[in-house]
């Protein structure tokens, strides 16, 4: 196969037809893969990171887009779970708190960055001791380990405190609180960025692809028969190891090879509401307790997220619903702490997306294990399971290292803990160097501030975009906090194919904008025509499809319950291609 050697991480059209042809020419003799990874969400793409940079010859595969599924749909934290630490689960927090502290200080200072919280307290003498000493113990956990630094320590706050930092909280609502650090992404985002790092190290990635079919000698799995959507051509793809890695399809894609041993998934739906940034004031998101689990309300650029709920979900896994009833519990849990009540009309955007839990005895999802599992359940498949987002990179590494195990060379031990993401080198000179950058490319210094937390120190390429065309500066309609710019790096650089990619994935329009990306859709279209070779025929359906899933969404959230929402939701299928 062609030596990737001069690979720059940047997922053109152009790339993703020689990817292609590279995956194809896999089924010539001594040509296969070393590890085929199935599945680009946050696990699969720390995956094929995880083994391109140990030397492997690497493919991935993903159905849709990279995220589209849990991946882009999370709380946006990276954190070690206060609630895991109630449960006595020391070594599901250390972990996660070891991960954050990597990703803050050197794997992707551009992309994670702190968010304070407040925890109110609601018993003067009781609860303060118990709850501080807890919130202690996890800062103390995070210092304990070579990378958990980074984040100011916890602080007890009065009443009055609380209050001055977050005015609209009910002066009854607490008794006080304590205010902690954890940290924060925008998850869709950040899996791209690791898809375009494993493709800058030699991997071929390719997205709107599935797997339709694994290839087979004997019991011993050699691959996978995969549809690219893109074309409808269906091609074979050679491997020594596959790693499964589809989160809540893994019982479907494991069902493909053998129903013995299998793990057993269930999914859990979350719903999270966005709402204006001014609909109430606070300097610091909130934690509050639920009767079930908990409820954040998260500060997120000029809007807040507020979520989640946590309940069994058994309907279509692509596009999760959320009801009426899961907005009207949000908004009741929120008011409950809030002078002003949020209503319907101040929710801009709304969002449900599926956890992949490990199936156990308990009937509640909020009781299941976020602890992940590696098997092998026959040879030459590896099946990884279960897990949180803020672990991807080791959940990553123990799928590699039992596919490793199975290879017949020597394989070189995970390097992922030291390998800075695309954008992450030179990000915190340019952010200091801003303001010099604002004033030589003619734009306002928070467009460059908007950049660099975006793309880090390659938002450099985007103001080169701007420079040489100046209409490519101007902002989205509808969306202001985006410019044109990011339309066209969408498809030339991070693999975009779809409108809904870029308004959903590549940027947040979708959950941000009022009117979720309708006004933004044909300017989008429009920009991406061009480097796609898309027909004026193909540009409109584009914009038809996006307005229509926006339309069926909305009906789904006046829906009472799952069935009915997921009834209207599906009406609308997928873009499959627009060739």
């Amino acid at each position: 196969m062609a030596d990737f050697t001069e690979a720059t991480g940047d997922l053109s059209p152009q790339y993703r037809d020689h990817a292609v042809a590279e995956l194809k020419a896999t089924t010539e003799q001594h040509h296969e893969l070393d590890i085929l990874v199935v599945g680009g969400g946050v696990v699969g793409a720390g995956a094929a990171l995880d083994a391109v940079t140990r030397g492997l010859d690497v493919g991935l595969v993903e159905a849709r887009d990279w995220a589209s599924g849990t991946s882009s749909r999370s709380s946006k934290l990276i954190h070690g779970g206060l609630r895991y630490l109630e449960m006595l689960d020391f070594a599901l927090v250390s972990e996660a708190l070891k991960e954050r502290g990597l990703l803050l200080t050197r794997i992707a200072p551009h992309l994670v960055r702190p968010v304070p919280f407040l925890y109110p307290l609601h018993q003067r003498f009781v609860e303060r001791p118990y709850v501080g000493a807890g919130i202690a113990l996890y800062d103390a956990m995070s210092f304990s380990g070579s990378h958990g630094r980074g984040l100011p320590v916890h602080k007890h706050l009065s009443r009055r405190a609380t209050l001055r930092a977050a005015p609209s909280l009910k002066h009854d609502a607490m008794v006080g609180s304590i205010r902690y650090y954890d940290g924060q992404v925008d998850d869709a985002r950040m899996v791209t960025n690791i898809i375009r790092t494993a493709a800058h190290y030699g991997a071929r990635v390719v997205n709107r692809t599935s797997v339709i079919d694994f290839l087979r000698e004997g019991e011993r799995v050699v691959g996978a028969k995969v549809k690219d959507h893109e074309s409808g051509e269906v091609y074979d793809i050679r491997a020594k190891q596959v790693i499964n890695a589809t989160g809540v399809w893994t019982d479907d894609t494991q069902a493909l090879v053998t129903d013995r041993g299998q793990m057993k998934v269930r999914a859990s739906k979350g719903v999270h509401l966005v709402v204006p940034r001014d609909r109430f004031q606070s300097t610091v998101g909130l934690i509050l307790r639920t009767e079930k689990s908990v409820l954040f309300v998260i500060p997120w650029g000029r809007h807040w997220i507020i979520g989640t709920t946590d309940t069994d979900w058994n309907l279509d896994k692509a596009h999760p619903a959320a009801t009426s009833a899961d907005i009207d519990y949000i908004l009741e849990h929120v008011n409950q702490v809030l002078v002003r009540p949020l209503t319907r009309e101040d929710v801009e955007g709304v969002y449900a997306g599926l956890r992949p839990l490990l199936a156990g005895e308990s009937d509640s999802t909020a009781k299941l294990s976020r602890e992940h599992v590696v098997a092998h359940p026959v040879p030459g498949l590896v099946v990884i399971a279960g897990g949180k987002w803020t672990t991807y990179r080791v959940m990553a590494k123990d799928a590699v290292d039992e596919a490793a195990r199975s290879l017949d060379e020597r394989v070189a031990e995970s390097v992922t803990e030291t390998i800075t993401l695309l954008g992450a080198d030179g990000y915190q000179a340019a952010w200091n160097r801003r303001g010099r950058t604002a004033e030589l490319a003619g734009v306002h210094v928070a467009r460059v501030e908007h950049l660099l937390q975006r793309y880090g120190s390659m938002s450099r390429h985007l103001l080169a975009m701007i420079a040489e065309n100046p209409a490519l500066g101007e902002p989205l309609p509808g969306a202001d906090d985006y410019l044109a710019a990011e339309v066209l790096y969408a498809v030339t650089h991070e693999g975009a194919r779809h409108v809904e990619d870029v308004l959903t994935r590549r940027t947040r329009i979708s959950i941000e904008a009022w009117d979720r990306g309708d006004s933004a859709a044909p300017v989008v279209a429009d920009l991406m025509a061009g480097p796609l070779g898309w027909t004026p025929e193909q540009r409109d359906h584009e914009v038809e499809v996006y307005l229509a899933r926006v339309k069926a969404e909305r009906i789904s959230q006046e829906q009472p319950d799952d069935a009915t929402a997921d009834a209207e939701r599906i009406r609308v299928a997928d873009i499959v291609s627009a060739n």
